[in-house]
């Protein structure tokens, strides 16, 4: 992933700086949701509500509004009616995605990035569908991350086209 142009100032360059540092969070969101995934499946749902509940019954989180103890009793109790399986298999296999390619582009791998493009371009344009519905701020401000990350790889895809070609088209 390291590599120099012509000029062997691409290293410190401020964009491959937020590339690394871009890959590096995705990489931990993709652990994150491998655990959330794996949390999802095997917690029980009448434990995922009580937690809330007991949480909720503590002065900290009245502290933070009442608006958030509703907001985490009613995720709570829709999650308690319905299947577990695709929010597991959607966190979990999102995870396992990233924190693949990740690792496929911290070993070099140059057909990670376009792939890591084409998976984080269509991550996003489903998170632009459910921002269309849900108006979530949350979610637009991680649809903009992951544009950036598209816009960002693209880029690093660009310089390590150029340090491959530059070093004979040696498989990297």
């Amino acid at each position: 992933m390291t590599g120099k142009t012509q000029t062997g100032r691409y290293d410190h360059s401020l964009q491959h700086r937020a590339f690394e540092v871009g890959i590096f969070l995705k990489a931990l969101d993709g652990v994150l949701e491998c655990i959330g995934g794996m949390l999802i499946w095997f917690v029980t749902p009448a434990l995922l509500v009580r937690v809330f509940r007991t949480l909720y019954g503590h002065e900290i989180f009245r502290m933070a509004g009442e608006q958030f103890g509703f907001h985490a009793q009613a995720v709570s109790q829709k999650f308690a009616s319905g299947s577990k399986l695709f929010p597991s298999l959607f966190l979990a296999s999102h995870g396992i995605t990233k924190v693949l390619l990740v690792i496929a582009i911290w070993m070099n791998r140059l057909w990670a990035y376009p792939l890591m493009i084409l998976v984080f371009g269509g991550f996003s344009v489903y998170q632009l569908y459910r921002l269309a519905h849900t108006h979530s701020l949350m979610l637009a401000l991680l649809t903009l991350i992951d544009i950036a990350i598209v816009i960002l790889t693209w880029r690093e895809y660009q310089e390590q086209r150029a340090v491959h070609r530059m070093r004979g088209g040696r498989k990297i």
